[in-house]
């Protein structure tokens, strides 16, 4: 490659990879596996090599791929949290090891597995827990000691400890947790966490604690960052001390030869589905702590230390079956069953196909051998067809009636193909699951199991039907004693006092979600306005597409819909406005990122302010950001919006635009 088609690589490489940073390490909402990404990345690296004058300051190479969010306090960390560097070969590990010993000849290496989940750092003074932090870009992180406060497995006082010590670990969600949560995800037709890392980050990252509780999240503790009390001189060492303290640690190993590193490795990944927990790699460090000091480390990773990653296992297994599922908005999802076949350590029967054009993109019909990988570790994805089955249609022929109602199915202009009944079953039952959720009406106490039982004697026919329910009604049903059928009629009664967007959200409008919802009634007050509203009326709203707009109009242009508002404010539902965007505001049109410690105010508070002049704000730096808002330690932020004259703002500065 010359050097200008190395030059347009090179800026076309980190324009992806700092889009696929934002939704991995901010959004929680990766679009790329690991694998692909790492891909991405060692090219980069690779060019950068080959051309050292392309590599800039602020390349994706030169720094971890996160940032502190607005919704959190900001932590500077006094170590910094490094990422690892990767190989994906064996011979890329006797490089490492080369590497080590022209500096340290005499070298001990640990072995560790390399958990997938979000790494955290905790603080302790005289034993007791003060405070906990995300990594953010390895410089600056989050204050999320509250939601760390929830993980039972990490100990909030220590025996025995010293006067200071900081450690560092990685927060997972166990696959039987991610199961139970995707499952009540899709019982809800939530969009589903695509695997338990995304799950574990998005959890940890709640503003709501309770939320954080529910998800069950775990924590593995592997380093020490800092201690004060306490001489230690390597990280076995450290490992035995973190473990008499209390803290969960993980197995390791140390040997003094590369091959029996390579050889750990191995079996750590032929053990891999032994583990209620996900692993993509394993880590090997050098044992000495003074080693390391001489070995010291590049502008992005410690040079004592390498991670081994994994690649992701496909197999062939024959489909059997497709079986049909009806969702609470009619959708019909197909779900393939095959033989089963062990991957990733556990055994896979299962896996969602998606919708009719997945099928027919890759012409996928029953009896036929096609490839199948888990996605993250635990999602099974069908990838292709290898082989065909011999049967006389190219591909699977969707029903042309509901399997549920036996009503015509229709396509609209989405992929989806729908139940043409509203007064379907399966629709009707996924709806008031979907109704009654946290984060819709929030009904607490009013399960799957007891909706079906109200649902199969007659008593609920529709949501409106819920606030007409009485607790003789309740106490009639199976083990429903009197204390419990109050307790119920209670968190029903509760929940007519919920704000507007709960209700919009819990109706379960097609392309809607939490945060379009929020954003609606914002904007409108009441639910008339929203009932009276037109399809480019809901256009205007910022965030809001044509598809979305439609759904809206078409929604609450229903003869049915009417009905059902009409009973649900007879039977006492508030529907309390929401607090009101502010519209014409001297920041109106102004897109804002707040970086570092400001002097007077918090980043939260700072963002509020902003709100509340018209403007918004963003977690990340990009061309369509209008200002830079620093304070002290800003950081990578700000490197980047001076790369691409932004203007940056003091706080005195922003107060100083909304005075004038």
């Amino acid at each position: 490659m010359n050097h200008v088609d190395a030059q347009k690589r090179v800026a076309e490489l980190t324009e992806i990879i700092e889009y696929h940073n934002n939704l991995y390490y901010n959004q929680d909402e990766p679009e790329i596996s690991d694998f692909e990404y790492d891909m991405l990345l060692r090219e980069l690296e690779d060019l950068e090599a080959e051309f050292p004058d392309l590599k800039l300051p602020d390349s994706p190479t030169n720094k971890v791929g996160g940032s502190a969010g607005a919704k959190f306090s900001p932590v500077t960390h006094a170590v910094v949290m490094e990422s690892l560097h990767d190989s994906f070969s064996h011979d890329e590990l006797r490089d490492f090891d080369r590497k080590v010993r022209e500096v340290v000849p005499d070298v001990k290496y640990v072995v560790e597995p390399k958990f997938d989940g979000l790494s955290v750092s905790c603080e302790y003074r005289n034993g007791v827990f003060v405070r906990g932090s995300t990594r953010g870009d390895g410089t600056t992180g989050e204050d999320v000691t509250d939601n760390l406060m929830t993980i039972r497995s990490l100990p909030k006082r220590l025996k025995d400890a010293p006067e200071y010590l900081e450690v560092r670990g990685e927060v997972y969600m166990s696959f039987e947790s991610f199961e139970a949560l995707v499952k009540r995800q899709e019982e809800n037709e939530e969009k589903p966490a695509k695997n338990p890392r995304n799950a574990a980050a998005g959890s940890l990252r709640q503003k709501n604690a309770k939320i954080t509780a529910e998800r069950k999240l775990d924590i593995f503790v592997f380093n020490i960052q800092q201690v004060e009390g306490a001489t230690l001189t390597s990280h076995e060492q450290g490992l035995k001390y973190l473990k008499k303290l209390g803290f969960p640690t993980a197995f390791y190993n140390v040997y003094d030869n590369i091959e029996d590193v390579i050889t750990q490795i191995e079996v750590i990944g032929d053990r891999r589905g032994e583990y209620d927990y996900a692993i993509d790699g394993a880590v090997v460090k050098v044992d000495d702590f003074s080693a390391r000091e001489l070995l010291g480390s590049t502008a992005k990773y410690p040079k004592w230390a390498e991670a081994y990653k994994y690649p992701p296992e496909e197999k062939p297994t024959k489909l059997l079956d497709i079986e049909i599922n009806v969702g609470r908005t009619g959708v019909l999802t197909p779900v393939g069953i095959f033989e089963p076949v062990l991957l990733a350590g556990t055994t896979v029967s299962r896996a969602t196909l998606h919708n009719r054009d997945f099928i027919v993109e890759r012409g996928i019909n029953i009896g036929d051998t096609v490839l199948i990988r888990k996605a993250g570790e635990i999602i099974p994805e069908v990838l292709s067809v290898v082989e065909r089955g011999g049967a006389e249609t190219e591909c699977y022929q969707f029903p042309t009636v509901c399997p549920s109602c036996g009503s015509p199915v229709s396509q609209d202009d989405e992929a989806a193909i729908r139940c043409t009944n509203t007064d379907c079953p399966a629709q009707l039952m996924r709806h008031l699951i979907h109704f009654v959720s946290r984060d819709a009406m929030d009904i607490d106490g009013l399960g799957p199991a007891v909706l079906e039982q109200l649902s199969n004697g007659g008593l609920v026919k529709s949501p409106a039907d819920l606030y007409r329910l009485t607790a003789q009604d309740i106490s009639a049903l199976d083990r429903k004693a009197e204390k419990s059928a109050n307790n119920l009629i209670a968190a029903i009664e509760k929940s007519k006092q919920n704000k507007l967007y709960r209700l919009i959200f819990a109706l379960g409008v097609r392309n809607i979600g939490l945060k379009a919802a929020k954003l609606l009634c914002e904007n409108f007050v009441t639910v008339d306005d929203i009932m009276n509203a037109k399809a480019e009326d809901f256009a205007k709203i910022e965030g809001f597409g044509a598809i979305m707009a439609q759904s809206l109009e078409n929604y609450f242009a229903l003869e049915s819909t009417h009905e059902l508002i009409d009973q649900l404010k007879a039977l006492g539902l508030e529907m309390k406005p929401s607090e009101q965007k502010q519209q014409g505001g001297v920041f109106e049109g102004k897109t804002f990122v707040l970086t570092g410690t400001l002097p007077t105010m918090k980043r939260s508070e700072a963002a509020k302010l902003i709100e509340q002049n018209g403007g918004k704000t963003s977690s990340s730096v990009s061309k369509k950001t209008s200002y830079v808002v620093a304070g002290e330690e800003a950081g990578s932020k700000l490197t980047k919006a001076q790369t691409l004259g932004i203007p940056i703002l003091t706080e005195e500065e922003l107060l100083a635009m909304i005075k004038n």
